[in-house]
């Protein structure tokens, strides 16, 4: 099939009523997420998982995807109104948005922003699609061999999702590896780590893992932390940009647009420092630097641009090679496992609705992110008075609910309880809990497709040197753990969570 079949395919997918219908959801509740500081994606996300039980695989993700993308959008506007990121990508933007909203232009900083995530949406999912026939073609090449090696770099690649001690992240990694082990050796039969437990012969549930280690240990984190808002509530004006201000605004978002389209493939990459990044080349480039941290259309146009083109970008090695760049990447990998959906080179031929849809749906998100949201900006100034006392106890409620409705046990609420108290812990130690659910997702698959190679090569262990694209994933795994052992990469990565932290 060629990409206009493929497309069209899609289009028939994401432009359903139902597909339109889960679009509008998630981005709508993505973008509420991002304006209420302090939740997440991540953690809505996991939240959420239970839910798409019901769903059609393409819906479930079209539904997850929105939410990502559509809280860079929402961040953008507690960062301009309130001088509040609601997402880390959105922390460079409160220094020019927020001081545009205090000189009476508000509505052209929130329009700017509005615009740039639209452009670069729009791009973004362009390239999605072009690189979707290339990878196809080399899903048929892949074998259990090449398979092994794939889940190899995707766990070396996983200690880019954690920033501090390499020895925390790689302990990240294989405490997830040990937890997804829990439960019965699908060859021999017998029972693992279950400690006699018959609620854990089937493994730990990934929902109450998922939901612990992100929901709950965020409605922990964030419970005690000030909700004392400034919220600019002037009437709105100006909305479009004046042709000064888009002279000036258009440079930037292109520049913003393909700095974060990049940053979006590689491992821990991601919006954030897509952000900081484009801020800072046009600080750099700028012939009036000093306006910067004032009220400079620039500060806002490209950071907006490259957090949104790096969310969206941050799907092609996720959909096409199974390899999570950010902890959001790793939830919808459990999602697509949830629905018996190997994530790989595979998903484009073996579930083509599914992929094609995802792609056109981020296009319409984008557009009604566009449409919708600055007409609504009263109701998003109204939300970020609500206070958080409320709302703790409602995320803790539906936390509880979506396990038990698993597997009708309250058993996954115990479980739920201790990793959320585990979740935090980690916190407390400065461990990031992301590699630990990549590891926790990807160990099983893992094991299975060493199994199978060893099977296949009558237990040559040489066989994933001796295949040449198992070799090269192999080689590549090597590159990227030298990299990231390098003292100044280190401390590049720490700094671009500095201001996240604080």
């Amino acid at each position: 099939m060629d990409i206009f079949a493929n497309l069209s395919l899609g289009f028939q997918t994401a432009i359903s009523l139902e597909g339109m219908f889960y679009a509008l959801i998630g981005t709508l509740l993505g973008t509420a997420i991002g304006v209420l500081p302090g939740l997440g994606p991540v953690a809505t996300i996991a939240m959420l998982l239970p839910l798409t039980y019901g769903l059609q695989p393409e819906l479930a993700l079209i539904m997850l995807a929105g939410i990502f993308y559509g809280s860079q959008y929402g961040g953008s506007t507690t960062s301009i109104l309130v001088n509040i990121p609601g997402e880390s990508a959105s922390v460079v933007t409160c220094l020019d948005g927020h001081q545009m909203a205090k000189q009476g232009q508000a509505g052209t900083a929130l329009a700017t922003a509005a615009i740039g995530s639209f452009f670069a949406g729009t791009v973004s999912t362009f390239l999605i699609a072009g690189f979707a026939p290339v990878l196809a073609t080399v899903a048929f090449q892949f074998g259990p061999a090449e398979y092994f090696s794939l889940m190899v770099l995707g766990l070396i690649g996983a200690i880019a999702l954690a920033h501090g001690s390499m020895i925390k992240a790689l302990g990240m990694i294989l405490l997830g590896l040990l937890l997804g082990l829990v439960g019965t050796d699908v060859t021999s039969g017998g029972q693992r780590y279950t400690f006699g437990l018959s609620e854990l012969f089937d493994g730990i549930d990934f929902v109450a893992v998922s939901m612990g280690l992100f929901g709950i240990t965020e409605v922990i984190t964030n419970a005690g932390a000030s909700t004392d808002r400034n919220v600019l509530t002037s009437k709105l004006h100006g909305l479009f940009p004046d042709r000064q201000q888009l002279g000036r605004m258009a440079p930037a978002i292109l520049r913003g647009t393909a700095l974060g389209s990049f940053l979006g493939l590689l491992p821990g990459g991601g919006a954030t420092l897509s952000s900081f990044t484009a801020y800072a080349v046009e600080k750099k480039i700028s012939r009036t630097p000093g306006a910067f941290g004032k009220g400079a259309i620039e500060g806002v146009a490209a950071p907006e641009a490259a957090n949104n083109a790096a969310s969206q970008t941050s799907f092609i090695p996720m959909l096409t090679l199974g390899i999570p760049g950010n902890a959001v990447m790793a939830l919808m990998i459990g999602a697509m496992m949830m629905h018996n959906i190997t994530p790989g080179p595979e998903v484009a031929t073996t579930n083509p609705r599914l992929f094609w849809g995802l792609i056109v749906s981020m296009w319409f998100g984008n557009l009604v992110l566009l449409v919708l949201n600055l007409p609504l900006i009263r109701i998003w100034i109204k939300l970020l008075s609500a206070p958080y006392r409320l709302l703790f106890p409602a995320i803790v409620v539906v936390a509880c609910i979506g396990v038990y409705s698993v597997n009708n046990s309250t058993f996954g609420i115990l479980l739920l309880a201790a990793f959320g108290l585990a979740g935090y812990l980690l916190a407390v130690l400065g461990c990031e809990p992301a590699p630990l659910l990549l590891g926790f997702v990807l160990g099983p698959w893992m094991e299975e497709y060493f199994r199978r190679a060893m099977l296949i090569a009558d237990g040559d262990f040489t066989v994933f040197v001796t295949e040449p694209l198992s070799a090269v994933l192999l080689a590549l795994a090597v590159i990227i753990l030298a990299i990231f052992t390098m003292p100044a990469v280190l401390r590049k990565r720490d700094a671009a969570f500095v201001e996240k932290e604080e």
